[in-house]
């Protein structure tokens, strides 16, 4: 079955299948995102043994479970019922000793929902690739997870018996624009890049969302149908989303609700105050798996250290829930449609664009031919200017060049007028002034349809359409 994407993931599997030595591979990525339906087409459901956890379950169901996947997979080796996690793992012990295949591959989906109170699922993992597994050549074992900071903490950080025992771990990332529009291509869908680009503003680059795409309606038609009707797919997603990932998710919610007030992020004692969680080890552990898992970005401003840190809300999906959906219980018909060119519609398309152009940085350093240089990328907002002068995307290049970026996001091509003329310059001599930057400053605009040709406009450096961002890498 043909895969989208997924390329370089797609070439380590295939490396662990062929390796000569027993590898324990851990892929992990938020819901939604594609990871079981890799793993089951890299390896065409070749699997010596497959299990699949359950949410929310209790030891006994989980085990039942167990009991079913062995039944139904390997009836003939007549096993009994496995009472506790050793036994099963003995189990699979025995039906690898007498599988026939080259390579026995053992797939555990959702491992983290495995791991239930007083189950020690996790002695029984270690004393299985531990005292047995790890010496056999012929062993893949593959196991996958949605909750994110579950599986850096206790698996692949793992201070006990499975420390570095993991010997590869994949991150599975959102879908690019390129590949988004591949998936529809291969669905025989065809949208210009305009409607991609909202698509992908509401969506982000989950191809399970992207997927539910059908033919014959436009990018607002589909957030329409998707989020704001009765039935709609993806109208309860968010609550589901954060339950299935993390424990007390009620305090991620939090933190993420209090990001999406200020588009620019916000420091770490600022999230204290805004979510009531105190500043110390537990908002560090939240703000990590938050940030493992995709949902929000750290970053440091141009000049300063990392304790300036600032956060970011960076999944598409949770911004637009947050901003049009949560705390509603019904809307009306054609709710987001009658939404567009509204104020609020306007001030989210334009953070949202951002975010987007954000998340295609290897695509803008093509377009602008610097691929090969090393930068370092950052935001910056001037401390002395009354206006308070920022830029959204500052690209340091090791050529001796600045990239002050602006994105904008408009139906038509983008008119720099007097006014925003004077706040370019402003912002440019701003940064120049507080940086003291020797290196030479070139400003940038990437904007959906381009600049429209002015005397202003010849003020640019570098004028990017949407188009770019499209562009593979």
């Amino acid at each position: 079955m043909l895969i989208i994407g997924r390329s370089k993931e797609i070439e380590i599997l295939n490396e662990n299948l062929a390796s000569d030595k027993p590898e324990f591979v851990a892929l992990y990525g938020r819901r939604r995102i594609g990871k079981t339906y890799l793993i089951r087409n890299v390896f065409e459901d070749k699997f010596t043994f497959r299990l699949t956890g359950v949410a929310q379950a209790t030891l006994r169901e989980q085990l039942t479970n167990f009991n079913m996947a062995m039944q139904e997979q390997h009836p003939q080796a007549g096993h009994r019922n496995a009472t506790n996690w050793m036994e099963a793992f003995q189990q699979i012990k025995q039906v690898i000793e007498k599988s026939k295949q080259k390579k026995k591959i053992i797939f555990i989906d959702e491992l983290p929902w495995f791991d239930t109170a007083h189950s020690k699922f996790i002695p029984a993992l270690e004393h299985f690739w531990n005292s047995w597994a790890s010496s056999r050549k012929d062993v893949l074992l593959v196991v996958c997870g949605s909750a994110a900071s579950w599986m850096i903490n206790k698996l692949i950080n793992n201070k006990g018996g499975l420390h570095n025992r993991v010997t590869q771990r994949l991150k599975i990332e959102p879908f690019t624009l390129n590949e988004c529009q591949d998936l529809l291509k291969h669905k025989k869908i065809t949208l210009e890049h305009y409607q991609l680009i909202q698509l992908y503003m509401a969506l982000g680059g989950i191809p399970f969302y992207w997927d539910a795409i059908k033919k014959g309606l436009s990018a607002p038609q589909h957030i329409n149908k998707l989020c704001f009707e009765p039935n709609g797919l993806l109208k309860d997603e968010f609550n589901k989303l954060f339950k299935s990932l993390f424990a007390k998710a009620e305090r991620h919610e939090i933190i993420v609700a209090a990001l999406a007030k200020k588009s620019k992020g916000l420091t770490r004692e600022e999230i204290s105050k805004e979510s009531k969680i105190p500043t110390g080890g537990n908002l560090t552990n939240l703000l990590d798996e938050l940030e493992e898992s995709g949902f929000i970005r750290r970053y440091v401003p141009f000049g300063k250290q990392s304790r300036n840190s600032l956060y970011q809300l960076c999944d598409f999906f949770s911004l637009f829930h947050i901003k049009f959906i949560k705390g509603k219980k019904t809307f009306g018909k054609d709710h987001w449609l009658n939404m567009i060119d509204s104020p609020k519609h306007r001030s989210w398309s334009g953070y949202a664009f951002e975010q987007v152009c954000l998340a295609h940085i290897p695509q803008i350093k093509k377009a602008l031919g610097i691929s090969g240089i090393g930068t370092e990328t950052s935001s910056w907002k001037s401390t002395q200017s009354k206006d308070g002068a920022q830029i959204d995307l500052v690209i340091d290049r090791r050529d001796g060049v600045i990239n002050l970026c602006e994105m904008k996001f408009s139906v038509s091509p983008f008119i720099i007028d007097k006014r925003y003329d004077a706040e370019l310059r402003n912002k440019v001599g701003a940064f120049r002034a507080e940086t003291q930057t020797k290196k030479s400053v070139f400003l940038t605009m990437l904007t959906t349809f381009g600049l429209q040709d002015n005397s202003y406009a010849g003020n640019v450096q570098n004028d990017l359409k949407m188009d770019v961002l499209f562009e593979p890498v």
